[in-house]
């Protein structure tokens, strides 16, 4: 399909995006659109079946309200769906433009496939670190910023390749690198203390789905790099 094909030119403004990225953006769009335009009962339906609960996934709390987990399929939707729910215009713009900023130089990179698997891989790691530092909550958890969060890690990392294209990415040990994943934790735990990120009874994504996504982000950047390079490799030369 020709919106996952990879561009060629490693001299596009940041802002002209890959089609894959837009595609992305618009699912998100789509989503939220269609869940706060249908009718109530079918909007808190989505909420409830979709959105991050920890306590989903604790014997304790389900017995304890008699709550039945669901399937197999069920239990795990909820790491993907999470994604596609935000609380307000305001939460789906912040992290559209957040995703538009730092995606293009990963979808680029990577390639539309690759791209939207290390989105996704993050967005799920993200809920799992969540889940593991929050077990038992029955607070929702919505929202991209998780899976985004990675994407910005691995930006970060990417970034030399804007002046050098094709070159090698910033180690994780690179100044750059570190000072900037600083700066995260450091909004993040501001966030955790001061409670920004919150909307009334809406939870966006937690500050630890912030970080494990972000840090989960940075070490897996180099591993799908790599896998980029050796299928450039393998590919056979085009007249």
């Amino acid at each position: 399909m020709a919106f996952f094909q990879e561009s060629r030119s490693g001299r596009e403004p940041l802002f002209r995006a890959p089609a894959v990225v837009f595609w992305l953006i618009a699912a998100l769009v789509v989503a939220h659109l269609g869940r706060v335009l249908a009718p109530e009962s079918f909007s808190n339906a989505v909420l409830v079946n979709y959105s991050f609960m920890p306590a989903r996934y604790s014997q304790q709390f389900l017995a304890a309200h008699n709550l039945n987990p669901g399937s197999w399929l069920e239990q795990a939707l909820p790491f993907v769906g999470y994604i596609f729910i935000h609380a307000d215009v305001t939460h789906l713009a912040v992290n559209c433009l957040w995703l538009l900023a730092f995606g293009p130089i990963v979808a680029r990179r990577y390639g539309g496939f690759a791209f939207l698997a290390f989105f996704f891989i993050c967005g799920i790691a993200a809920a799992a670190v969540h889940l593991a530092c929050n077990w038992g909550s029955a607070d929702p958890v919505i929202g991209a910023s998780g899976a985004i969060s990675g994407l910005m890690a691995a930006g970060i990392r990417l970034l030399p390749t804007l002046r050098r294209p094709g070159g090698p990415m910033a180690p994780i040990l690179s100044a750059q690198v570190l000072l900037f994943s600083l700066f995260w934790v450091i909004v993040n735990l501001i966030a955790a203390k001061t409670g920004f990120g919150t909307a009334g009874d809406m939870h966006l994504v937690a500050w630890q789905a912030h970080l494990g996504g972000y840090f989960v982000g940075l070490f897996l950047a180099g591993p799908f790099d790599a896998l980029k390079g050796l299928r450039t490799r393998e590919s056979p030369a085009h007249p």
